[in-house]
């Protein structure tokens, strides 16, 4: 009895221990830890590789989208994001337009459910869903990302540590814009608790 009684303490220990770690919902890629503990997606630095953010036909085609979504639209060829509230709209984050293939994309369907990191659920709709009331994502952070990134394609996103920008492209190979790291203090007050990245890989 007192075996038996033993081993269901180890499950429950072992159940309590395996959802306390899940609730903190902290991702690293391609590195094994975080910056600190109020990250939720964090990047191995000056790995030359940056975030994508998906292509969409036009902005207008996001249905129901909250705040801190970002998108790359590719009929106005811009980045953008969704301010949320009562002069709810997309802000063009981009300087000039791009160019973009969208020819790769023709006939694909995208059905599944969403990634959603730091929480169980969300009532967002999106490719990635960072749901968290205290913790942010750490964009792939790099010196010079122009230099530096291979081959980027348009809606590239990342964090260049020389110059204290946020970095995206316009196009393939070209038209980098960039934004100080006041627009990330922007978003942070703004969205205090979700960022919705519509993005399909890493390059």
């Amino acid at each position: 009895m007192i075996h038996i009684l033993n081993k269901q303490s180890l499950v429950l220990i072992f159940s309590a221990l395996l959802g306390t770690a899940s609730s903190f919902g902290q991702t690293a890629i391609r590195k094994f830890e975080v910056e600190g503990p109020n990250v939720l997606l964090d990047f191995k630095e000056n790995d030359a590789r940056g975030i994508v953010l998906s292509w969409v036909t036009k902005e207008g085609d996001v249905k129901t989208p909250v705040g801190g979504t970002m998108i790359f639209d590719s009929n106005d060829k811009k980045v953008k994001y969704y301010i949320a509230g009562t002069s709810a709209k997309w802000e063009d984050m981009s300087v000039n337009t791009g160019e973009v293939d969208t020819s790769i994309q023709q006939g694909l369907v995208d059905d599944q459910a969403p990634t959603i990191i730091g929480n169980q659920s969300s009532t967002a709709s999106g490719a990635l869903i960072l749901e968290a009331d205290n913790k942010a994502m750490v964009l792939p952070k790099m010196a010079s990302p122009h230099l530096n990134l291979k081959s980027p394609a348009a809606g590239t996103i990342v964090y260049d540590t020389v110059s204290k920008y946020c970095v995206y492209l316009t196009e393939k190979n070209g038209l980098f814009g960039k934004q100080s790291s006041s627009l990330y203090i922007y978003l942070t007050r703004i969205l205090k608790r979700r960022i919705i990245l519509w993005f399909s890989f890493f390059i």
